[in-house]
């Protein structure tokens, strides 16, 4: 399994690795604002969008921005487009209108684009520095970090860091550019000042973790999981033990502790309970407590993602596309892009290569940039 695109593995007809997620696991918080502590989708994009929709609402007449906006929210990014577009040609605010370019673009996967249009929107700045003015630098990081621009990402948290010299989300994010530069000392000094300002803060620890293990430090990033265990586990919910069990390796203790917290944290703890079974190699109880879950919420993509994953590992196959398909139907979700990836290599295990292979043209249509998915395209066509 990944998290973002990488190499081909074995099975039927060289079929690629299935995503967990979109996007890798070191950009996986390009803006603070996003929600956190979740184990399936942790900082993506479109939830993102939901929270900075609200800027929108700044002032009258700008009803084909907003109407963007609702584009963006539906991942119906064309349309967006041509809403802000129409924005700019009736003379609404540019900059709320660029921004909103920059996240169909993000959106999209075209970050050469989306760059460009966040650098639009600050150049529409009156000069006084707003709290959109962050938003959009934020996204903008992010957008260079996508795009393989570490150096370029970091510069902008640096900007910011200078005018916010607290603000933990740019110390984490730098942090995380850092070692995209393969700047270690640099990184860990960032993230050392980030657990300084807030060592109780388990979302983000486990978020520190999860970029140093990336990058191939887990050691070091097991000495902050153990060091907030030593300090703050009397402190800690059953939830944030087990995760914090889980990231360390010891599922057991995860499993036990997970179990207790499932009736209080939701879809996280069902996650995070059922990938401690996977971690066992237990996948038909983890499977079982995916479906548990979903008698009761079918609204969280997260736990059909995951589900068709662990189906995928059971070899069950046309259970793992209906589980992919099941999260798809969900409207505005998070995790489209990763659901339509892993409904397609469903179908390659399957034996459907003409299925998966106009599924996949579609897929590159909204997303051109994925390299992994055109060269998949590429092996399809050959079938």
């Amino acid at each position: 399994m990944r998290d973002g695109p990488g190499s081909r593995e074995g099975g039927p007809g060289g079929c690629v690795r299935l995503r967990e997620r979109a996007g890798s696991v070191a950009r996986m918080r390009e803006r603070g604002r996003t929600r956190r502590g979740g184990c399936a989708a942790r900082g993506s994009f479109a939830l993102a969008v939901l929270c900075g929709a609200l800027l929108t609402g700044c002032g009258g007449g700008q009803d084909y921005t907003a109407q963007g906006m609702e584009f963006v929210k539906n991942l119906d990014y064309q349309s967006a487009l041509a809403s802000f577009d129409e924005a700019l040609a009736q003379g609404e605010n540019s900059k709320l209108a660029c921004r909103g370019k920059g996240l169909a673009y993000m959106g999209m996967t075209d970050y050469d684009n989306a760059t460009a249009s966040f650098l639009e929107a600050l150049h529409a700045s009156s000069g006084l520095v707003e709290d959109v003015d962050y938003d959009i630098n934020f996204y903008l990081a992010a957008a260079y970090s996508k795009e393989g621009r570490p150096g370029d990402a970091k510069a902008v948290y640096d900007a910011i860091l200078a005018l916010r010299p607290q603000d933990e989300d740019a110390l984490f994010l730098r942090g995380n550019a850092y070692m995209g530069l393969d700047d270690y000392e640099s990184a860990k000094a960032d993230f050392d000042r980030v657990v300084e300002l807030n060592g109780k803060d388990f979302d983000r620890l486990i978020q520190i973790y999860q970029v140093l293990d990336h990058y191939g430090y887990r050691e070091v990033g097991e000495t902050y999981l153990n060091a907030a265990m030593a300090s703050y586990e009397s402190q800690m919910s059953a939830y944030d033990k087990g995760r914090m069990y889980y990231h360390l390796g010891q599922y057991q203790q995860a499993y036990l502790a997970l179990e207790e917290a499932k009736n209080e944290g939701g879809a996280e703890a069902y996650l995070y309970l059922g990938m401690s079974y996977e971690a066992t190699g237990d996948y038909n109880y983890a499977s079982s407590v995916y479906n548990n879950y979903l008698t009761q919420d079918t609204s969280d993509a997260r736990i059909y993602n995951q589900l068709g994953l662990c189906e995928m590992k059971k070899g069950q196959y046309s259970q793992a596309l209906s589980a992919f398909q099941s999260g798809m139907q969900i409207e505005g979700n998070d995790m489209m892009q990763a659901l339509q990836f892993n409904e397609i290599v469903s179908y390659e295990y399957l034996g459907d290569f003409d299925r998966a292979a106009v599924l996949m043209e579609n897929y590159l249509a909204t997303y051109p940039d994925d390299d992994e998915a055109r060269r998949e395209y590429s092996f399809l066509q050959t079938r």
